[in-house]
């Protein structure tokens, strides 16, 4: 946000040369940021089976999975929220590193678990006491949960209006060191969108979009050209 603050300042010092006459336009950066909490996460959870044969290592993953599945719902997470991906499975070969003689194969089945939910607290809390299962002898594989915000499309109108206000505010207070006024709006453009850790200064040419942490800030930009009076 440092950076950002210094791009608006500079942007207002070049804008007061341009002030000349009553037709004359002013173009500044306004700025709205918020802090938001996610309202929905998606995580997955991988269990995985091994064996010397394809067979083997489903009968495997068999165990393993009813195990996690059950974890899932003693943690609270109801059953609806729980779906299954496809089964995938592959072979390793183990070979002589002088004759390239087959020794062995392993195969190794996998079987990735999806939760979505709007509980996104007890998700969270689920994703860190999951590795109690390893303890147990489980083979998991735990991807970060995902949280997004679902009322993102309401939520960007709503900040770019802010920013748009504030651009205005950042006009007219440049416009009065030259003695001019503002008048109505000639071109708005909007600018990056950026969805950040809390208090991060981190900036993306192209917007952001953090999906690691339930609390976000939310940031909108707005490049407005005004007419000057």
């Amino acid at each position: 946000m440092l950076v950002l603050s210094a791009g608006l300042v500079v942007a207002g010092a070049v804008a007061v040369k341009g002030i000349r006459t009553a037709s004359d336009t002013i173009t500044v950066t306004g700025a709205s940021t918020e802090r938001i909490r996610s309202d929905y996460v998606d995580w997955t959870v991988t269990v995985s089976g091994s064996g010397p044969s394809q067979q083997s290592a489903y009968q495997s993953l068999q165990p393993q999975l009813q195990r996690t599945l059950a974890y899932l719902e003693e943690q609270g997470i109801p059953a609806k929220a729980i779906g299954r991906g496809v089964i995938q499975s592959s072979s390793n070969d183990i070979r002589n590193h002088v004759t390239g003689a087959l020794m062995s194969t392993t195969w190794t089945a996998r079987q990735p678990i999806r939760i979505s939910s709007a509980d996104v607290t007890l998700i969270r809390d689920v994703s860190i006491r999951i590795s109690d299962l390893v303890g147990q002898g489980v083979s998991i594989t735990v991807e970060p949960p995902a949280y997004t915000y679902t009322k993102l499309a309401e939520k960007r109108v709503d900040m770019l209006a802010k920013a748009t206000a504030d651009a205005r505010k950042r006009a007219i207070a440049i416009a009065d060191q030259a003695n001019s006024g503002i008048g109505a709006i000639t071109k708005a453009d909007t600018g990056t969108f950026q969805i950040t850790v809390p208090n991060s200064t981190e900036m993306g040419s192209y917007g952001s979009y953090n999906t690691s942490t339930i609390d976000k800030d939310i940031t909108a930009v707005m490049g407005v050209t005004f007419r000057v009076q």
